[in-house]
């Protein structure tokens, strides 16, 4: 059976933890800043974990993840 491909656009989106879940940045953090009060922008900083409902879908697109 052939190896799978990795989904290039996902594979720099996300990354692998040491327990095989994905790790992603938050989404509005990029621009129109401005009206964003400073302890929202904090929060956003932060890395999320991929939800448990979609973690099957980004597994497939990230087969090998480091």
């Amino acid at each position: 059976m052939p190896k799978m491909k990795t989904n290039r656009a996902a594979a720099k989106r996300l990354k692998r933890t040491a327990s095989g879940k994905l790790k992603r940045h938050k989404a509005n953090h990029s621009h129109i800043l401005t009206k964003k009060d400073r302890k929202r922008k904090r929060r956003l900083r932060s890395a999320a974990l991929v939800d448990k409902a979609d973690q099957g879908r980004m597994d497939r697109l990230v087969p090998y993840g480091k």
